[in-house]
């Protein structure tokens, strides 16, 4: 040891490590030459950090470029032919419900509803004659959560939509809400709902007077928060035996690690500890459940099927819809877990050379790095893979 005058003790052989990257610096040829396992030990990471930088360098040019993805931003709903042609006549009202948290809980860190979990479920039913109305538990302004990367042109139509945005800035407060008017309720979701739906006893009300008139129950991601304390008027919970699906244990901790010391539970646990048979599909993927007039969808790339989905469960047949770039990568994502990378392959040839299809390819590369983040490198490699045959057929596309 080696005690200094002001008290700090320097342990002798971190001395000897000062001595020795001193040496190094002052004299590196005479270093090296004495010590060659520091050569070849420098040359390696000089090598590990040239390959990371040529494959970072690689993976970012198969992303689209900025001129290469359509610019939607000032899309406005006029433009769509799905919401302005062939739109049936009034079948009724449906209610949309938007957390009113702004933060998630005492963790301070901001929230608020998903715009794309409102915006595509919105049109859906607009596109298929209902009119919607836009609720909250505080009514008037709530708090949106907009991902830049995600946004399409509905979304992007939304936020144009002078209607739209006054319902969405000035919602009603669900405490104001008759059930009997509406056809159906659907809760959006946002990390938000897991604190401000499932105490709420207008909620709670509202959910069990419409399912129990045979009316639909929709929620989607963290949505299905608003049924985990829902009885019937019989004494039964409303989700005992039911089939449901909802934002999952894996997907919440894997974005938020300390998810369980957040939020006031994990709500896959919080279903099933309800009595609800919890069905789960592949990770950040489209998925839903559809038990009578109860239908639940597993993330936000649910949301466009299970809007779908409860306007075939109000009765009619869901309008027409080309699916978006997003839409048909999930179905590449979908193919891959399920069936392998060549028949993914055959799936994005024929998407984009034979039909001209869009297709956000950014979307695989994200899950590549999911599957990073869960050090699955034998995947990861696979969707990087993908991710450049899409852009490969994409270029066959276009030429």
């Amino acid at each position: 040891m080696i005690f200094l005058s002001d008290g700090i003790i320097i342990p002798s052989v971190s001395i000897t490590l000062i001595a020795f990257l001193r040496n190094i610096i002052l004299n590196p040829k005479d270093m090296l030459k004495k010590y060659p396992i520091l050569k070849w030990s420098l040359i390696g990471i000089a090598t590990l950090v040239l390959l990371l930088f040529g494959f970072g360098w690689w993976f970012m040019g198969l992303l689209p470029k900025q001129g290469e993805r359509a610019d939607w931003t000032q899309i406005q709903p006029s433009e769509l032919p799905y919401l302005t042609q062939n739109v049936p006549p009034n079948r009724g009202r449906v209610l949309a419900v938007v957390t009113s948290a702004i933060t998630m809980g005492e963790s301070g860190q901001p929230t608020g509803y998903e715009l794309t979990e409102l915006s595509r479920a919105y049109y859906v039913f607009e596109a298929n004659g209902f009119a919607v109305d836009i609720a909250s538990p505080k009514g008037g302004e709530p708090q949106v959560i907009i991902d830049d990367e995600d946004m399409g042109a509905f979304d992007f139509a939304f936020l144009n939509d002078s209607i739209a945005q006054y319902k969405a800035k000035n919602t009603i407060s669900v405490e104001d809400i008759i059930p009997s008017d509406y056809e159906a309720v659907y809760f959006v979701g946002g990390k938000g709902a897991m604190f401000d739906f499932p105490e709420n006893k207008a909620i709670q009300h509202m959910v069990r007077e419409l399912y129990q008139s045979n009316k639909v129950i929709g929620a989607v991601c963290h949505g299905p928060a608003a049924l985990v304390n829902v009885q019937l008027d019989n004494g039964q919970h409303l989700l005992k035996d039911k089939t449901v699906s909802g934002f999952t244990n894996e997907e919440e901790l894997l974005l938020i690690p300390e998810a369980k010391t957040i939020f006031p539970f994990l709500l896959q646990d919080k279903l099933v500890a309800q009595g609800a048979q919890f069905s789960e599909g592949a990770m950040y993927l489209e998925h839903i459940s559809h038990e009578a007039n109860l239908v639940t969808g597993q993330n936000p790339w649910s949301t466009w099927k299970m809007a779908e989905t409860m306007v075939w469960e109000m009765g009619y047949s869901p309008k027409y819809r080309s699916l978006t770039g997003e839409e048909n990568a999930v179905k590449v994502l979908m193919t891959y877990e399920a069936e392998g990378a060549q028949k993914a392959k055959a799936l994005i040839k024929r998407m984009q050379v034979e039909e001209g299809l869009e297709m956000e390819r950014i979307l695989i590369a994200k899950h590549g790095l999911i599957a990073a983040m869960q050090g699955n490198i034998g995947r990861f490699f696979g969707l990087v893979g993908l991710t450049s045959y899409a852009k490969k057929m994409s270029k066959r596309r276009s030429s």
